[in-house]
């Protein structure tokens, strides 16, 4: 009965007295792995101060936002996440245009220079380096 009860008062865990130490250390474990593993999940991606929020799919530094385009936002999420390691331009090309369909290698090659000037604005020059024969990648 006071088991019940005390769940129904709003706690989500209980233990009885006499209790084992052993019981009580493994629930406090378990109460703080699901505590810190909810506050670990985040929306934001962060380099070299460049903040990527990915539920609004923007990029800010020192204060100023930069306007990313869908393609944009995609290239430098997906570098971001992979960060000191060359990401191949076939791997961007797969995720940028999930299609059968034939897609020109230079359409990527236009895109990477639009996001690399606008980064540049921002004063994020050199922030997307190119690896020759490999691809891209943040430093």
């Amino acid at each position: 009965m006071n088991i019940v009860m005390a769940i129904n008062m709003g706690g989500d865990d209980f233990i009885a007295k006499p209790f084992d130490l052993s019981v009580l250390t493994a629930k406090v474990q378990a109460m703080l792995r699901r505590t810190y593993d909810f506050a670990g999940q985040t929306d934001l991606l962060e380099h070299q101060g460049a903040i990527l929020n990915t539920s609004d799919a923007s990029l800010t530094y020192n204060d100023t936002k930069v306007e990313l385009s869908k393609n944009d936002y995609k290239i430098l999420k997906m570098l971001m996440e992979n960060k000191g390691k060359a990401v191949s331009r076939e791997a961007i090309m797969a995720r940028l245009w999930e299609t059968d369909s034939y897609i020109d290698e230079n359409t990527l090659t236009v895109n990477m220079s639009r996001l690399r000037k606008k980064l540049e604005a921002a004063g994020l020059a050199g922030f997307v380096v190119t690896k020759k024969g490999i691809g891209y990648m943040v430093t």
